[in-house]
């Protein structure tokens, strides 16, 4: 049986826009996997038609960010592996943190167990500059 989940990304000011739909095909997962999974599907998504914005959580390194996302100096492929060892170290020291239905995750390795109703959240608290 397949989950999915929407996973938003919020603000501290409360602001919350859904970012991401993901198909999972386990009912648990690591904090770790669904940050690669994240990471992953936004960057295919991008390079598969090199958009003028990248909406993704991290910000591409010679991007700059704008209204839709992120503006890439030149359009190229970004490395999606780049992109996700950036948000762990982000994760690591503190960049952001990870509800899920309200509950904050503080361990990469934390199974997450998902219900029908699953509410996951990314808090930025620092901007996530990567790869």
């Amino acid at each position: 049986m397949s989950h999915q989940i929407t996973i938003y990304d919020e603000t501290l000011s409360g602001e919350r826009t859904p970012s991401l739909s993901l198909d999972l095909l386990s009912a648990t997962i690591t904090l770790r996997e669904l940050i690669r999974r994240r990471v992953y599907e936004e960057v295919q998504d991008y390079n598969a038609s090199t958009p003028e914005y990248f909406r993704g959580f991290v910000q591409p390194t010679d991007a700059e960010r704008v209204l839709n996302g992120y503006r890439l100096k030149e359009r190229k492929h970004i490395d999606w592996e780049a992109q996700y060892d950036r948000a762990i170290q982000s994760f690591l020291s503190n960049g952001f943190f990870v509800l899920v239905d309200d509950r904050q995750i503080e361990e990469l390795d934390t199974e997450i167990e998902l219900k029908i109703k699953t509410q996951i959240s990314f808090v930025k608290l620092v901007p996530l500059v990567g790869g």
